[in-house]
């Protein structure tokens, strides 16, 4: 990956909506380069899909926050299914330590959260935490650079 890429995701990153053409010429570079370019990263999986962010707010969902799961009472591959078919959770990571799984969700109001609470407590020990603000979302993610030596 060159700096050339690093500007691409920088400026998709930003507008995931901007044109071929736009970005050959925010590049300054043809518009067959640009593509090929896109191509690459997609094939290499630097980048995963293009998508709209929404906001959960605007769709009812008032009330966002973070559960964590510990002391699973039923195999993983149940709690995931459950999860994965559940449309309140945005996100679920497995992670190491005394939690099994950390998971963000979006509720409508109280009302939502004790129904997913509810839904959550056969499946094992849950902790709940309301977003209260997020002074950091949805950051640029750029390449660590490595020193030259």
């Amino acid at each position: 990956m060159d700096q050339i890429d690093v500007q691409l995701l920088s400026i998709l990153q930003g507008d995931g909506r901007m044109t071929i053409s736009d970005l050959s010429k925010k590049l300054a570079l043809s518009r067959p380069s640009v593509s090929e370019r896109l191509q690459r990263l997609q094939e290499r999986g630097v980048i995963q899909r293009f998508s709209a962010t929404v906001s959960p707010k605007a769709l009812g969902r008032d009330t966002q926050l973070f559960i964590q799961v510990s002391e699973l009472k039923r195999k993983p591959e149940e709690f995931e299914d459950f999860i994965e078919q559940n449309e309140d959770v945005l996100e679920c990571h497995r992670v190491t330590g005394p939690v099994s799984y950390f998971i963000k969700a979006a509720v409508s109001g109280m009302d939502g959260l004790r129904m997913l609470v509810d839904e959550l407590i056969p499946y094992g020990n849950v902790n709940t935490s309301i977003i209260l603000k997020s002074p950091v979302e949805n950051r640029m993610i750029t390449p660590i650079q490595k020193p030259t030596p």
